[in-house]
């Protein structure tokens, strides 16, 4: 049974006791090791999103172990968050026998959530999004927290290509192809400053303004030093860059993190063309493919007819932020 991780300094109960290794080492110590993390909440991905003074984590140990953790962000005193570019966060908990009954695993589960909520009582507000492993939420909601289901897309297997596009809708197949017949081609490693651009663009014929630029650009670099993360851009033969998209993946899964267009050529198909050929790169590093959901109409048919499998996760919330916190989470100052 893998209960969790133990550390050759964690051996000696008083040396930690004593404040010499924080939660915060421990945290990162584990994140070097432990493969089941989920990559939103490592410890490099949480320096970049949250800032390295702003996210701490509460960890649950037994027997020397790390059995669960969960990393929060506070940007603010007494108000726990979510980042730019963050799509989940919430409690890890240490895989568990196989073999293990159904009511002895549930039990251990709620005992770990139970000591989470337990700790989270000096903050007047909390929201956070929980990963889809997380499937109950029963004693934050004892504690009087509420919750809200969103979803994200998921495609699966995403080795079979052919059955891939055999799922896909005939709009999909149909902006694909052509882009093909335009000549547009799609090729790795786009600088980060093009996609920065194309995505300021797209958000502009939106009348929006896009957030987080300086964190999206350090997640970029970060993630191709690691090994973790590419730009994809559609160019056409004159070298005109249509679109662009940036991915993350880990064993698990990859993760749609950001993209953008030109706006004259939206009707072009290379958008489509680009998160295609993501798709089929990333297949050598994971099976599976988040688009990272949506809750808006339009982008939520976008990935649904990819042919992708709707995946529920939970909005874990309590309290409530005042306006002028609600207006800097708004316009991302917390970041400045």
């Amino acid at each position: 049974m893998h209960a969790g991780i133990s550390f050759p300094w964690m051996r000696t109960p008083s040396f930690y006791e004593e404040g010499m290794i924080s939660d915060k080492d421990a945290y990162r110590a584990l994140c070097q090791v432990e493969t089941s993390i989920p990559l939103f909440s490592r410890d490099w991905w949480l320096d970049i999103v949250c800032g390295e003074r702003n996210w701490n984590v509460l960890l649950c140990q037994e027997s020397e172990q790390i059995e669960a953790a969960m990393p929060i962000y506070v940007p603010w005193r007494g108000k726990v968050t979510m980042p730019f570019y963050t799509q989940t966060m919430g409690p890890w908990i240490a895989p568990e026998a196989e073999d293990a009954k159904y009511a002895t695993r549930l039990a251990r589960r709620q005992a770990l959530m139970q000591s989470f909520v337990e700790r989270l009582s000096p903050y007047s507000y909390f929201y956070q999004h929980f990963s889809s492993q997380i499937t109950d939420w029963l004693p934050f909601y004892w504690a009087g927290f509420s919750q809200t289901t969103r979803y994200t897309y998921r495609l699966y297997s995403i080795s079979d290509t052919t059955r891939l596009w055999e799922e896909m809708s005939q709009s999909v197949r149909r902006h694909i192809r052509k882009a093909g017949k335009l000549g547009i081609e799609v090729q790795a490693g786009l600088p980060v400053g093009e996609l920065l651009r194309l995505q300021a663009l797209s958000f502009a014929r939106q009348g929006l303004k896009p957030k987080g630029k300086n964190v999206l650009k350090q997640l970029v670099e970060e993630a191709r030093r690691r090994g973790v993360g590419e730009i994809f851009g559609a160019y056409d033969a004159g070298g005109r860059l249509h679109a662009a998209v940036f991915i993350v993946w880990q064993k698990s899964s990859a993760y749609y993190i950001a993209g953008g267009g030109d706006p004259q050529f939206r009707d072009s198909g290379a958008h489509t063309l680009a998160l295609w050929e993501a798709i089929q790169f990333v297949s050598r590093h994971t099976d599976c493919f988040d688009f990272e959901g949506s809750m808006l109409p339009g982008v939520e048919r976008a990935f649904r007819e990819f042919g992708a499998k709707q995946v529920p996760y939970f909005a874990i919330k309590k309290g409530n932020l005042s306006l002028y916190n609600r207006a800097c989470l708004k316009l991302g100052r917390i970041f400045l």
